[in-house]
């Protein structure tokens, strides 16, 4: 096992059990599909992040877990869109979400996202905070996307920044570790920007946009 693991390990024993992400993960078990929901520590940390967010944004809703972890960390009025293309994870996250009590704090918009982030920017809908985890081939175009919608000062984050550690693999060259290094480069090339990578789980950046 990587350290990297032992440390996510230790982490996710020490944290106190969070009822929701136990019951997404018994519902993903009983329809075999994977669990592909960001960690309980992550979720955490995108609470935080929310906790300044007048307005929230998510590309990839799947099960709902990071949009529960996002809206608990929203002020009052405050709102988030997250974004899902297919029906079956949206109902399911609805379930969810709306269990947990966050239902008038959450709106899920069922659709392509390139289509649904063109539709928002259209309507002048401005964000300060975006969470993208969804198909990694399209984070690049993710970013030119969101970055029309982020208020002066508002926060991207993308999970999965290392594409499970093959960016690191000069011979991988497969669409999302390709995808993923062109990301890396325009977040840390764009004067717009002040980006950095964390080395958490399987990585993750963040980009504020400048003043």
């Amino acid at each position: 096992m990587s350290e990297a693991r032992y440390r996510e390990q230790y982490i996710e024993t020490i944290l106190p059990p969070d009822p929701a992400r136990d019951a997404i993960r018994r519902a993903l078990l009983q329809r075999g599909w994977p669990d592909m929901c960001v960690s309980q520590a992550l979720g955490r940390f995108l609470t935080q992040l929310a906790m300044s967010a007048g307005a929230a944004l998510e590309i990839g809703t799947y099960a709902g877990y990071s949009a529960i972890c996002i809206a608990r960390g929203l002020r009052p009025g405050a709102r988030l869109i997250t974004l899902e293309s297919r029906p079956e994870h949206a109902d399911l996250a609805r379930h969810h979400i709306e269990a947990a009590g966050l239902g008038d704090r959450v709106e899920i918009a069922l659709g392509n996202a390139a289509e649904t982030l063109a539709r928002l920017r259209a309507e002048g809908q401005r964000f300060d905070l975006a969470f993208v985890d969804a198909d990694k081939p399209s984070y690049p175009r993710y970013l030119d996307l969101v970055l029309d919608l982020l208020y002066p000062g508002g926060l991207i984050v993308f999970d999965n920044a290392f594409g499970r550690d093959r960016v690191f693999d000069p011979s991988a060259q497969s669409p999302t570790p390709v995808a993923l290094r062109e990301l890396h480069r325009r977040l840390f090339e764009d004067p717009r920007l002040v980006s950095t990578l964390l080395p958490m789980f399987d990585g993750v950046a963040i980009a504020r946009v400048l003043l």
